[in-house]
């Protein structure tokens, strides 16, 4: 007989704890994401936008973004009882990018948001995770009254490896960026899988 998740007399679980990267430019959606699918009360480290930051945040097609991350996002999402996510959110802005290697520490793979509306926006963080071998997917957030691209579409103009995925999603949405979230994992271990079969081979 099963009482709750447990059989009687076997100890309960100890979950697999993963850490994932949220990254992608200013007012992606980044900080919306995580706290669609925390479990728990989400940290944010978000401070208004001031006049005197007006010379270095590029607000062009977010006008109507009052805040930024000034350090992280933090979540935490259970997917399984034996898998347990920590998402970190990382900082948009170029002033704050100092904080990633920090944050990137550990993690088994990332997320880069997009917006189809200013894709370059998203370049730095593709790099980022590209040159430290880091495997990652970009998430396209839909967003409404956006024009809608093909997957194939937003590959070429990010010029990803046909390994890297891309998904639709909807960063409000808890169901959709649960899948984000497993395609992350997903991809993650099938890139640790065929860099030790690279090795052995």
């Amino acid at each position: 007989m099963i009482f709750g998740r447990f059989e009687r007399g076997k100890p309960p679980v100890e979950p697999v704890t993963l850490k994932i990267l949220v990254a992608g430019g200013f007012g992606v959606g980044k900080t919306t994401l995580v706290g669609a699918v925390s479990e728990i009360r989400p940290l944010r480290t978000e401070e208004f936008l001031t006049e005197a930051g007006r010379p270095v945040d590029d607000t062009t097609g977010v006008e109507r973004k009052h805040t930024t991350t000034v350090a992280m996002d933090f979540g935490r999402i259970t997917l399984r009882e034996d898998l347990v996510l920590y998402l970190f959110g990382t900082p948009g802005q170029e002033r704050f990018w100092f904080m990633w290697d920090e944050l990137s520490e550990g993690a088994l793979g990332a997320v880069v948001l997009a917006d189809t509306r200013r894709l370059e926006d998203c370049f730095a963080a593709v790099d980022y995770f590209e040159r430290r071998s880091i495997p990652f997917l970009v998430g396209v957030n839909c967003f409404e009254g956006a024009a809608r691209y093909p997957v194939e579409d937003v590959r070429r103009a990010l010029d990803l490896d046909d390994a890297v995925p891309v998904l639709l999603c909807d960063a409000r949405d808890r169901g959709s960026v649960k899948d984000v979230l497993v395609g992350v994992v997903q991809h993650a271990m099938d890139y640790d899988a065929g860099r030790r079969r690279t090795v052995t081979t």
